[in-house]
């Protein structure tokens, strides 16, 4: 998928615990996990917005976008 979720790096930045930020946040541990590992197919603006709150961060500091050539470039050196 293009779109990566780097919620972990903010996680690691902000030394905080999965389960803080889900309890920030209002989500359950497994559905931040979910977001986390980049399996979501979708994710709502308040929840982003709560999130960013929670760790102090802009939508960009969380998602970014790699194009599909380079994701399927990087694939197949690993």
């Amino acid at each position: 998928m293009p779109i990566v979720v780097d919620v972990d790096v903010m996680l690691a930045k902000r030394k905080m615990a999965v389960g803080t930020l889900a309890d920030r946040v209002g989500i359950t541990p497994a559905n931040l996990a979910v977001l986390k590992n980049g399996r979501a197919k979708a994710v709502r603006f308040s929840t982003l917005a709560a999130l960013c709150e929670a760790l102090d961060c802009q939508p960009g500091d969380l998602l970014r976008w790699i194009p599909e050539d380079t994701e399927a470039t990087s694939d197949r050196s690993a």
